[in-house]
């Protein structure tokens, strides 16, 4: 009689890592939630406005500032009359063409139109919640002689 062959060893299920993988895929899926509900409440805020008007006076100060979001930045001097204290209108650009404007027309009395953004998630957009729209030049104002 033939012997029999041994029987092959039956190969033992491989041990079960215990890795790391389902927490990191958690964290990961609650790392994109979390982007896109920013992302999300980013676009609704910039895209309605809260108000919108026209502030008209001298473009003082108007820079691009930022260390990672460069944004232009102003400030808008209002006086009602003349001697008297301005008002200081804060205000912020995000195109590059009203920037532009705005720059050919310092100096000169001007007229802002803005849109106000309330609950902007973050100052890369801009450090104020005004954003100038639009310049056009103040001509022919008759100043009020006291």
């Amino acid at each position: 009689m033939a012997a029999d062959p041994l029987p092959s060893p039956t190969p033992s299920p491989a041990p079960r890592r215990r890795g790391c993988g389902k927490p990191v895929l958690v964290l990961l899926l609650l790392a994109l939630v979390a982007a896109g509900i920013f992302a999300l409440w980013a676009w609704i805020t910039l895209s309605y406005d809260y108000a919108d008007g026209e502030r008209a006076g001298f473009v003082q100060k108007f820079s691009r500032k930022g260390w990672v979001c460069k944004t232009w930045e102003g400030e808008l001097a209002m006086v009602n009359l003349p001697g008297a204290m301005p008002e200081i209108f804060r205000f912020s650009v995000r195109d590059d063409a009203v920037a532009q404007q705005i720059n050919q027309t310092m100096g000169q009395r001007v007229s802002l139109h803005y849109e106000q953004h309330i609950g902007v998630p973050t100052a890369c957009f801009g450090e104020t919640d005004y954003y100038v729209t639009a310049v056009r030049g103040v001509e022919g104002e008759i100043i009020p002689q006291p």
